[in-house]
This record gives structure tokens, sequence and C-alpha cells, in this order.
């Protein structure tokens, strides 16, 4: 691995903003495949996501590293897309209605896309409708809701109805996260999975995928 690479990496765990979005373009400059680098930021996100979960990171160094790896994927977009790459699926996510909160939501989507996934990011206190209009939209998805509060929990069994009435339910993988929310929750609900952290979601829509 190139030096530049290896610092990408590494200014990905460490949260460096400035130094992530130098060093890909550097590395794009020294004519490195731009999967390539998006596979070393992709085990950068991976290995800050293992150290959250052995409790060596909290919440606000995901973020940080999360947002060093959106600076350098704001530099590879361009190159990635002239490439003609395929993404790997579709993943419509929002902050259910009620809800403004959308730290979590904002870190699995630099999660997703880090991941290689197409991410149709809808925000925050986002209505039932909105949800079926992309699915209606779209074709086969995953769709993840949001939800922070125990008041607007309530909101993503709403989202789960109308993407049954309006018939699309065979075609979504329908994913829940947040705070409050729990597996059981989901269960009752009819979701198809829940994760309780934006690494562990990344995971879950690839298992959903696959099968």
């Amino acid at each position: 691995m190139s030096t530049s690479l290896n610092e990408i990496k590494q200014g990905i765990i460490e949260g460096d903003l400035a130094i992530v979005a130098s060093l890909v373009e550097q590395a794009l400059q020294e004519k490195n495949e731009p999967h390539t680098i998006l596979d070393v930021m992709t085990k950068a996100m991976s290995e800050v996501g293992r150290l959250f979960e052995e409790g060596e990171y909290y919440v606000p160094e995901m973020l940080v590293s999360a947002r060093a790896m959106q600076n350098g994927l704001d530099i590879l977009q361009p190159a990635l897309t002239s490439t003609d790459s395929k993404a790997k699926g579709k993943v419509v996510i929002g902050t259910v209605k009620g809800d403004l909160h959308d730290i979590g939501k904002n870190l699995v989507v630099i999660l997703l896309k880090g991941a290689g996934y197409e991410v149709i990011d809808l925000g925050s206190d986002v209505a039932p409708e909105a949800f079926v209009e992309k699915i209606t939209n779209g074709g086969k998805c995953v769709v993840a809701l949001s939800a922070l509060l125990t008041t607007t929990m309530i909101n993503m069994k709403a989202v789960i109805e109308s993407i049954t009435a309006a018939g699309l339910r065979k075609d979504v993988k329908i994913i829940i996260g947040g705070a409050p929310v729990t597996q059981k929750f989901a269960e009752q609900i009819g979701a198809d999975g829940y994760s309780s952290d934006a690494n562990k979601a990344v995971r879950l829509v690839d298992q959903l995928l696959a099968n």
C-alpha cells in the first residue's frame, strides 16, 4: 500500500478532516484506482467501528472520523462516478415524522456511501408518504428508519403500514434504529431488522441484500 493510502486510513481513524481530503486528492493524482482508495477508506471506518464496539471510541470520535471520511468521499465521488461503477444497492433513509434528530442517521448515511451503496437521504421529520414516493420511483431497495424519541417510534410503524398499503412491501427490506429502538420493537412492527449502531447498520444492509 502506498504512503498516501496508509495516511488516508490513519487520517480517518484520527478524524483529521483536512488531511484526508488533501490525501485523497494526492492519491488520485498518483493514479491510484478510485475503488482502491474507497476500499482503504471503508477499512478505516471498519476499524473505527471496532474501536467503538470495544469501548475505546465513543460517539464523538465516530462522528469526527465519519466527517473525515465524508470529506474524502466528496473528493473521490466524481472519480468513482466516471468509472461507471455499479452501486451495491440502494438505501432510502430518513428520521421519521415528528423527530428532528439526525446525527445517528447522518453517520449511517456516510458509512453506507463509503460501503458502496447509493443512498437517498430524505432528512429528518419525514412523512410516511415521502418514503412511499421514493420507493415507487426507484424499485427494490432497503428502507432505513431512524427515531431518537419514544414518542416518535410509533411513526416507524406508520411508515411500514403506508408501504404495505401501497403494495410495495415485497420490494423492500425495512430496518430501524435509534436510541429507544429494540429488536423486540422491530419484530412488533414488522421490520426486517434492527441495528443498535451505525457500523452494525451497514452489516445488516449487507446481510439483507445478500439474502
